[in-house]
């Protein structure tokens, strides 16, 4: 889950395949026989709401995030290097919108970009490639007019367990807003 806030607004990014369940609710209610798309039809989207001013229930509808390839059709659920599986992420930079997030079974963090928090976006690129370890969560932030790309590995239990080894990279951003992907090791 990711929180962002714009001025007085917090949206909240939710959403996971699997142990998120997201499948489970396609259907607008829980369905525990619920399945994940065929790899021909569009791929589930996650989801965001701006979270009431208490911060304790949403102050609108959950809707659907809408992620398209670069020829704006919507990614497909058997694309497993694009579309979204885990791990949402938003930031914002000049201007365009980046959603980031975990691709699953493929371990990239990919991104994609808006012109709204509230979609549609476009898919760009992998922002990291895969690490050792299963899932990989993020977080993308401006310190000191750098950016820097928070992700984790289990590099320290030699990949066989899921303890989690925090690390951190600088991200470049190319003059067109795209950013350069990350690989975490070196050869």
């Amino acid at each position: 889950m990711n929180v962002i806030g714009t001025l007085s607004v917090l949206d909240v990014y939710f959403g996971g395949i699997w142990g998120g369940q997201l499948q489970r609710w396609r259907k607008g209610y829980y369905d525990v026989n619920g399945t994940e798309p065929e790899k021909s039809e569009p791929a589930m989207g996650p989801r965001v709401a701006r979270l009431s001013n208490n911060m304790l229930s949403f102050d609108e509808e959950v809707k659907e995030i809408t992620i398209m390839d670069k020829n704006r059709k919507p990614l497909l659920a058997g694309d497993h290097d694009q579309r979204f599986f885990e791990a949402s992420w938003m930031h914002k930079y000049k201007g365009k919108y980046y959603y980031s997030y975990s691709t699953g079974n493929t371990h990239y963090i990919a991104y994609a970009t808006g012109d709204s928090p509230y979609s549609p976006f476009t898919y760009r690129c992998v922002v990291l490639n895969p690490v050792i370890g299963w899932t990989n969560p993020h977080s993308i932030v401006e310190f000191k007019g750098k950016w820097y790309l928070f992700y984790h590995d289990s590099i320290l239990s030699g990949g066989k367990t899921h303890l989690r080894c925090l690390k951190f990279t600088e991200l470049t951003c190319r003059p067109d807003g795209t950013i350069q992907t990350i690989n975490a090791y070196r050869d």
